[in-house]
């Protein structure tokens, strides 16, 4: 009997040690809301918000150049992308559409992106190197999508994009729905009325929580272990601690879906793998973590963000959400 306590208490103390993840505030009160965030290093993370807001830390969030780039203050920043602590791209979503850069920390931006159509509302943007995809919300029924191949410094819309069924359309919610593949390919989620994986020419209907305008897929990130998985978040923001149909582990070819069998807390706007088995995954009402895959989440905090993302080379995750808060996961 004893033998058998013992050993219980050490699965507990075990499994307590596991799940001991600890947020870290880093920055917080601030009139912004940040859902863009670029981290480059343990050391190097931007982030980018509302109110045209931009932030850089050198020195692993101990302290930030807060910074808004001129003529551009009353601008909603919703993605940002980042090469160094000197180089980096933020997208403005609309009115105008604008992608600007920087190659000196912030002190001054070029415009390298802006669209005279006051309709055109910007998503999000990947880039690896010197290759990028910008994904935007649908225009006379296309989706909008542009590439560079200089670093974001030159970008040209894609002549025949696929088309949007009525009512869907992309959220900016993380700068998260759009993922490169290998040999110049592409994925990217959609939500409202109908959501889907977009994957180059081809379309697949998700089994998500869909139909209204707040709901479907907000984030898709794909398996550092294996380019043909990826995992899917989303579900609905107005209603953001109902788990239902807010996830999905894909496999991209040949196409297939299969849900959690424990899905995360609620609606989830961000999602990215740490290693090969384990992810993380936040939204309004929290945050969580897998550990197989995305079989089973379970819930870390109850605080808030709008988008994470793990520092490459290593476990560190850093976050960012409302009123300019920044976090850092151990």
């Amino acid at each position: 009997m004893l033998k058998l306590i013992l050993f219980l208490l050490f699965t507990q103390l075990t499994a307590s040690t596991v799940f001991s993840q600890r947020i870290d505030i880093l920055a917080s009160g601030r009139e912004t809301s940040l859902r863009g965030l670029s981290v480059v290093s343990d050391r190097v993370i931007w982030v980018c918000g509302s109110n045209g807001t931009v932030a850089r830390s050198a020195d692993s969030g101990h302290s930030w150049h807060w910074m808004k780039p001129s003529r551009f203050a009353d601008a909603d920043f919703r993605d940002i992308h980042a090469y160094n602590d000197s180089e980096a791209l933020v997208l403005g979503v609309t009115r105008p559409a604008v992608i600007l850069k920087t190659r000196d920390g912030g002190r001054n931006w070029q415009v390298v992106f802006q669209s005279d159509d006051d309709s055109l509302f910007l998503d999000a943007m990947e880039l690896s190197g010197p290759e990028g995809l910008l994904l935007g919300d649908p225009v006379q029924g296309k989706i909008f999508l542009a590439r560079t191949t200089d670093s974001g410094q030159n970008w040209t819309r894609l002549n025949d994009p696929p088309s949007a069924s009525a009512g869907e359309a992309f959220f900016a919610a993380s700068g998260s729905n759009i993922c490169l593949l290998p040999h110049g390919r592409y994925a990217f989620v959609s939500g409202g009325l109908s959501s889907r994986l977009f994957l180059d020419s081809l379309s697949y209907k998700l089994s998500l929580n869909q139909g209204k305008v707040t709901t479907g897929a907000n984030s898709i990130s794909v398996s550092p272990s294996n380019p043909n998985s990826a995992f899917i978040t989303g579900g609905d923001f107005n209603d953001d601690r109902s788990n239902a149909g807010n996830s999905l582990l894909v496999q991209l070819n040949p196409f297939s879906q299969k849900k959690p069998v424990q899905p995360p807390h609620g609606y989830r706007s961000c999602v990215d793998w740490v290693n090969a088995h384990d992810l993380v995954a936040c939204g309004t009402s929290g945050i969580d973590w897998s550990s197989d895959g995305g079989m089973h989440w379970r819930l870390i905090s109850d605080k808030g963000f709008h988008v994470c993302r793990k520092s490459p080379g290593s476990n560190l995750i850093f976050l960012a959400g409302p009123k300019g808060t920044i976090g850092r996961l151990q």
